[in-house]
C-alpha cells in the first residue's frame, strides 16, 4: 500500500521538473520513453487535463464526469503498472534501491514528452501563437532602454 501511494505521489508530482538523477534513474527515464507510445502520451495527457479542470479556476473551461475522472485514473494506473512492474521491471528495482527519487525524475520527463507530442500539434500552436495579439511590442521595446 505504502509503494501504491508513492508512486501515485511521485505521478502526480511527475509535473514538475525533475530532481537530478543519476545512472539508474536516466536508465529507468530512457526505459519510459522507449516503451511508451504515442497513445500512453495521450493518455498521461489527457489524465493531467482531467486533473487540472477540476480546480475552481479552471473548471468552467470544461466538464468532467466522475467516469471521466475514473477513465483517465485507471488508463494512467494501468500504464504506471505497466511501465514499472512489467516493461521496465529491471529498471525500476535499480531505481527504487540506489536513487529513491529517480521515479519521480523519470516520470517528470516523461511527462515532457508526452507534452510535447501535445504541443507540437498544428491546432494547439495555432491558439498558443494568437498571444501575440494582445503584445504591445513597443512596450516591450521600451524596455531595452
Amino acid at each position: 500500500m505504502r509503494l501504491k501511494l508513492i508512486c501515485v505521489a511521485l505521478l502526480i508530482y511527475g509535473v514538475v521538473p525533475p530532481a537530478l538523477a543519476g545512472i539508474y534513474g536516466d536508465d529507468l527515464t530512457r526505459c519510459l520513453i522507449e516503451r511508451s507510445s504515442k497513445s500512453d502520451h495521450e493518455a498521461l495527457v489527457q489524465w493531467l487535463v482531467v486533473a487540472i479542470l477540476q480546480h475552481p479556476t479552471v473548471a468552467p473551461l470544461g466538464k468532467t464526469t466522475a467516469a471521466d475522472i475514473d477513465k483517465a485514473n485507471t488508463a494512467v494506473g494501468d500504464l504506471l503498472m505497466r511501465l514499472l512492474t512489467d516493461a521496465c521491471l529491471d529498471q525500476t528495482k535499480k531505481a527504487i534501491k540506489y536513487e529513491p527519487t529517480a521515479i519521480q525524475a523519470a516520470f517528470a520527463v516523461l511527462g515532457q514528452v508526452a507534452a510535447a507530442d501535445i504541443f507540437a500539434d498544428a491546432h494547439v500552436k495555432t491558439v498558443m501563437s494568437g498571444v501575440k495579439d494582445h503584445i504591445d511590442n513597443k512596450k516591450l521595446e521600451a524596455l531595452k532602454e
